[in-house]
């Protein structure tokens, strides 16, 4: 009996209904039965039976598993058992190899799956409910058991696991992409029921696929062994670090374990001693926003800013200053969270919140070791910003950083930090404003002629003698894995602190009176100055909008 007739003849569906999802099949696709429960004209109970009927398939009943013993059969070993999972297939206890409760005997995917690995299934049909429930108990009994066992014995079978040839070859594969990319970071995170992993390149996450199910608590064992934290321990957030040597590469791995909903989330953030170059060339700094800081970099005492969220290169043109003034004729320290590259003949000290050194105890104690430049990491409260305002006019030079968007936004975040707006005045020698776009991949990118009217390109090109702008569009190739983008560059905004921005006060109207100010100087915003630098052809103007807007 074919399954039009049998919808027909015993499931009450009317043939007028049948055309109906017929005719939607036809256009749209979709099987027959589950377009008919959609429309409400079949009841989606009577799908298991119908089945039963269609395909001559035994229906077992909801009591044949009770769901606080049920145990997954030793034959699925090899399979990928949270797929069938999520498709509510259960495996049974059964000693015949691929046995299965279904509720949908026709799911193309599994059978797909099954073909793949040449298996021939034997079927029973059950009711989806039911079928989620056991698997539901046994997750949740799994994980308690998992948990007792890494408490006690299962720890030792676990470092087994770990130095295991497959877990330890799938981790140097990892750590070796991650060179190979030139990737900041490594991310491995559940998702669905599967460990994914992503790279973060340029700034940009890259999918990378998912972790063999068999080796992901393997991998990320093996991972807190590395960087010596407590593989039992799956409660609480764990920080660690790596030393390894991959490719003729020497790696720093700083690695943050973080438990969330359903596992652990790992984070590995790869500090490649041979990718940093501190150079003002390297950072790509517009020639007059250079010249304007190497002039800063000249004065003996004040404070010089540097603003702009998380990843946005601050650190890195800290270290690029410093590397102009590190001479034999003065002294350099820093205060950083935590140390990311050493830099030779600086003194780099590391803040320890637990023993009570903070940002502000760490500037109490540097001030007494008679330097002459000072970097703190970041400015995070009010102490540490009077210290480093008050160092400022006894005669240090002070580099150091705040999260805000902008430059001007430095100003009212001190002032909400507490610090006096006289001490401000006295002290501030310039703000920076920074983020990182990509730069546009040589061996691909194209002539972009949109019009981008939006924009008023042509007044920017007008304000900066920009005579033939080249803007490229990013298309993807080998060379730049297929995104259109290869290593990236700094765009800033820079404000002096001169008399005119020391006698504005410093309230709600500070900020936009500052901008228009510095527009007076013939200083850019940082979108103007992603703008300009795409239309010398370095990036997109959609990178600068995507970083900028």
């Amino acid at each position: 009996m074919n399954l039009e007739h049998l919808l027909l003849s015993e499931y009450s569906v009317t043939p007028l209904d049948l055309e109906k999802a017929k005719s939607y099949q036809q256009r749209f696709g979709g099987r027959l039965e589950k377009l008919l429960v959609n429309m409400g004209s079949l009841a989606e109970e009577a799908l298991p039976d119908l089945y039963c009927n269609l395909l001559s398939l035994e229906k077992l009943d909801d009591e044949f598993e009770l769901s606080d013993s049920y145990q997954l059969p030793a034959w699925t070993a090899e399979l990928d058992v949270e797929l069938l999972f999520r498709h509510a297939w259960l495996p049974l206890q059964d000693e015949q190899p691929f046995t299965f409760a279904t509720p949908d005997p026709l799911d193309w995917e599994i059978n797909q799956y099954l073909v793949s690995k040449e298996a021939e299934a034997k079927l029973f049909i059950s009711s989806k409910e039911h079928l989620e429930s056991v698997i539901g108990a046994w997750k949740a009994q799994s994980q308690t058991q998992s948990e007792e066992l890494l408490n006690d014995s299962e720890e030792d079978r676990l470092r087994e696991l770990a130095s295991e040839a497959p877990t330890v070859n799938l981790l140097n594969s990892l750590f070796s992409k991650g060179v190979k990319y030139r990737a900041s970071d490594l991310h491995i995170e559940p998702v669905a029921g599967r460990y994914r992993v992503r790279f973060r390149v340029d700034g940009v996450l890259r999918d990378d696929g998912v972790l063999p199910s068999s080796l992901s608590l393997p991998v990320i064992s093996r991972i807190k062994i590395l960087s010596n934290m407590d593989i039992a321990e799956k409660r609480r957030p764990q920080d660690g670090k790596i030393e390894t040597k991959i490719a003729n590469t020497e790696l720093d791995i700083r690695v943050s374990v973080l438990p969330v909903n359903k596992g652990e989330s790992v984070v590995l953030r790869f500090l490649r001693k041979d990718a940093i170059k501190y150079d003002m060339d390297v950072l790509g700094i517009s020639a007059d926003i250079r010249r304007n800081i190497e002039k800063d970099l000249k004065t003996t005492a004040g404070v010089i800013l540097l603003t702009g969220p998380t990843g946005s290169g601050k650190t890195t043109s800290l270290y690029t200053f410093l590397n102009e003034l590190n001479t034999d004729g003065v002294k350099i320290i820093t205060l950083e969270d935590p140390v990311e590259y050493q830099l030779e003949g600086i003194n780099q000290v590391q803040v320890n919140a637990d023993i009570g050194f903070d940002f502000a105890a760490g500037l109490r104690s540097i001030v007494r070791q008679d330097p002459d430049i000072i970097m703190l990491g970041e400015i995070r409260d009010s102490e540490t910003a009077r210290i480093a305002m008050q160092s400022a006019l006894t005669g240090h030079l002070v580099f150091s950083t705040v999260h805000t968007n902008d430059a001007p936004g430095a100003y009212t975040r001190l002032i909400d930090l507490g610090v006096e707006e006289f001490l401000l005045n006295a002290a501030v020698v310039a703000v920076m404003a920074q983020r990182l776009v990509r730069k546009v991949c040589p061996e691909c990118a194209v002539t972009d002629d949109a019009e981008h009217s939006h924009l008023n390109l042509k007044e920017l090109s007008h304000r900066f003698n920009i005579t033939e702008p080249e803007f490229l569009r990013a298309v993807g190739c080998d060379h730049c894995a297929g995104t259109g983008y290869k290593g990236r560059m700094s765009i800033m905004e820079y404000l002096p602190c001169d008399d005119s921005i020391r006698k504005l006060p410093k309230d709600g109207y500070f900020v936009p009176a500052a901008r228009e100010h510095n527009r007076q100087l013939g200083n850019r915003t940082l979108l103007e100055d992603g703008l300009l630098k795409a239309s010398q052809g370095l990036t997109t103007i959609e990178e600068v909008m995507r970083v900028c807007a």
